[in-house]
């Protein structure tokens, strides 16, 4: 049983994430708005474009002027304090055309580091730039309100975006709409995702309806296209199948800052705790234990789950399981759905934490 004591392990008992439901203020949500740990070091020369793809390594430099062409513009800082709250400075008007870029591209070609790279690489300060990715967006809306959020962000240089998916159309009117009076502000942009901006919402409840936002909202971008297989998985063996639950109960006890939690009482768990509050209730935790492994019931559970695998992955938190395999997490029908890519990507960076957590495992 998670949480049980396994043959005379004395190890101070594992943490439970069933037991965590941490309150985010909203000044939280804006300071973390910076690449995530994973990605702190992430460089355009520490990309390592492959030869048999020519457009990365042309995104690096397309990517690399773009950066240099961002005014840095001046501090926000007033006396020590950001300018999280108050009307930003005053923007030059927008530039005609394109006033972002767009990342394309399949799963694990590197678009996060990119990303990063491209924030890293801006000249400006680190409080005059926001990287996070569309989930956190809309979260950071829900936290301050519409107009608060515009008037946060418009005293910014670049708004990175990364994993832009649009879910449903109140998603779509309100980010199109808020990315256009950022632009208007001189906000440059820049996302990612695994879609190309006109065909955002393909397969996703009525389309048609929302086509026109959609349209609008690619303008905003010049595309770049980045193919290329995997790299979590390049030239890697398979990640190791599931342990048993002993196996699992005792790494957790046997490893400081690990938690232990059976996988259908955290998916509920997950149900009662806002998804903009998962990163928080990941903090302190050096490694995730999780028994008996099922597939998600739902769509619901499915979209919180792929949150938290983001979440995981964003911190480099290896999971170790018991249970089902993390490719048989989602059904057939989901994988076949609207939101098959992010069911993709879930497996693809869950199956990139179970290879790390084979250390757990003597």
């Amino acid at each position: 049983m998670a949480g049980t004591p396994v043959n005379g392990d004395t190890a101070a008992a594992p943490a439970a994430l069933t037991a965590r439901a941490p309150q985010v203020p909203a000044d939280r949500l804006v300071a973390e708005m910076v690449p995530p740990p994973r990605f702190q070091g992430a460089r355009f020369d520490t990309y390592i474009p492959d030869p048999n793809q020519p457009g990365q390594a042309e995104a690096v430099r397309t990517l690399s002027a773009f950066a240099a062409s961002i005014d840095g513009g001046a501090s926000a800082v007033d006396g020590g304090r950001r300018r999280w709250f108050t009307r930003g400075p005053k923007k030059p008007a927008a530039p005609r055309g394109p006033r972002g870029v767009y990342l394309d591209g399949g799963y694990g070609v590197g678009k996060t580091h990119l990303l990063a790279s491209l924030w890293h690489a801006t000249p400006a300060a680190s409080e005059l730039k926001a990287f996070g990715t569309f989930v956190e967006l809309t979260n950071l809306v829900g936290a301050l309100g519409f107009q608060q959020t515009v008037r946060t962000l418009s005293g910014h240089r670049l708004l990175c975006i990364d994993e832009f998916e649009l879910d449903d159309p109140g998603d779509t009117v309100l980010v199109s709409t808020l990315l256009g009076k950022l632009v208007d502000a001189g906000v440059a942009l820049a996302a990612t995702s695994n879609t190309l901006p006109g065909k955002l919402g393909e397969g996703r409840f009525a389309a048609a309806d929302f086509l026109r936002e959609i349209q609008g909202l690619s303008a905003h971008f010049h595309p770049l296209r980045i193919d290329g297989e995997d790299y979590r998985h390049r030239g890697l063996p398979e990640a190791p199948a599931p342990y048993d639950d002993e196996t699992v109960t005792r790494a957790a006890h046997r490893t400081p800052g690990a938690s232990l939690d059976d996988f259908p009482a955290l998916l509920e768990h997950l149900s009662k705790v806002h998804p903009s509050r998962y990163g928080a209730m990941c903090d302190g935790i050096t490694a995730v234990c999780l028994t008996d492994v099922q597939a998600v019931p739902d769509q619901s559970t499915a979209l919180r789950l792929v949150v938290l695998a983001d979440r995981l992955y964003d911190r480099e938190v290896p999971v170790l399981t018991s249970g089902k395999p993390f490719d048989e997490l989602f059904s057939d029908e989901m994988l076949r759905g609207g939101y098959r890519k992010k069911y993709f990507r879930a497996i693809s960076r869950l199956t990139a934490l179970a290879r790390d957590a084979g250390t757990l495992v003597p």
